[in-house]
């Protein structure tokens, strides 16, 4: 009896040949993605540096402070003031207390000295809505000072935040949320499309929908602080369209980033609005408390820039909102005009390649 020949197609496949961990590490760590690893462990060593950096130890510096005194003694506070060791105080000279208050709510300073010639208790003017840290700080040099004088000090807020803002950080709280909305949305349409748009097309519908979801975020923001929870009232409009200037702002710039530097340019965004723009926002401490590397950077990044100009709109009248408003418009009008040059730098050089 003869068998019949073995049928190829009826035989069980053969098993892979065992590979060794060597050549399985190696596919599982590419070079490409130990370099992203090692650029994600120095942001996480960033954000350490960064928040504990300028969070450790809060000191005044350069608080601007109005005096208010008898002409024949206004200088000598003035100059007392001063000279206080580390120049925690400017203080300049205020003819009158209106004079003062207005210097306080048109944010020019951020406190000021009442000297009373008659007596030996004198006045603190603050606005702890512009910053409860900066008001704390100033009643103690002040208390300090007065001290060293023999004379009281009493302390009266021209302009708390409201009740249902606790400690004035709601403006901070939804800055942040706005900046997170508007880099996520533009990372994860990165991720949806590719960080670099297929063509010029493309790209101006990326930011196109990124300038919808800005108008709709700022809206969703607007209508939690104020009529939800009502802890940013009686501004809505202003809200909104703030965070409409500073979601797209953030979106825009992480675009270009991401068109510049394909995958990095996510990391970059981190750094600059996170790692960087957080801490020097002026949300937990104001400028003016923080070193001198933060208090530099923080009114030049969307995170500072937008705190400000909403602080100051629901408060101050929209006093001193010029600047913050500039900064914001130039990182919305300077992202949308990289992404989109970039976009067709990209493209030029694509055809260039495919056609040589």
């Amino acid at each position: 009896m003869t068998s019949s020949p073995a049928n190829p197609a009826q035989d069980p496949p053969s098993a892979p040949a065992p590979r060794g961990f060597t050549a399985e590490l190696r596919d599982a760590l590419s070079l490409r993605g130990i370099l992203l690893i090692v650029g994600v462990f120095a942001l996480q060593l960033g954000f350490v540096l960064s928040y504990i950096g300028a969070f450790h130890a809060p000191k005044p510096h350069h608080i601007p402070v109005a005096v208010v005194a008898p002409a024949e003694v206004s200088g000598e506070v003035v100059k007392q003031l001063n000279a206080l060791e580390n120049d925690p105080l400017d203080a300049r000279a205020a003819a009158t207390e209106k004079q003062a208050r207005a210097l306080i709510l048109d944010r020019t300073v951020d406190a000021a000295i009442l000297i009373d010639p008659k007596g030996t208790t004198d006045t603190l003017l603050v606005a702890s809505a512009g910053g409860p840290a900066v008001s704390s700080t100033g009643q103690q040099i002040a208390q300090t000072i007065e001290t060293d004088r023999h004379r009281q000090v009493t302390i009266t807020d021209i302009r708390p935040p409201a009740d249902s803002d606790g400690r004035g950080m709601s403006s901070f709280y939804l800055v942040m949320g706005w900046m997170v909305g508007g880099y996520m949305a533009a990372t994860i349409l990165g991720m949806a499309g590719g960080a670099r748009p297929a063509n010029l097309h493309r790209t101006v519908i990326r930011l196109g929908s990124l300038a919808l979801y800005a108008i709709a975020s700022g809206l969703g923001g607007a209508i939690i602080a104020d009529p939800l929870l009502g802890a940013l009232q009686g501004h809505f409009a202003q809200l909104w369209a703030l965070g409409a200037l500073i979601v797209f702002a953030s979106a825009a710039t992480t675009v270009a980033f991401q068109v510049l530097w394909g995958v990095i340019g996510v990391g970059v965004t981190v750094l600059l609005f996170v790692v960087l723009g957080n801490p020097s926002a002026g949300g937990a401490y104001p400028s003016v408390l923080l070193p001198p590397f933060w208090a530099a950077i923080g009114q030049w990044l969307p995170p500072g820039a937008g705190t400000t100009a909403v602080r100051n709109t629901v408060y101050f009248s929209a006093n001193a909102i010029a600047q913050p408003l500039w900064v914001l418009a130039g990182y919305a009008v300077l992202g949308t005009a990289v992404a989109v040059a970039a976009s067709a730098l990209h493209l030029r050089r694509r055809q260039r390649l495919e056609d040589a």
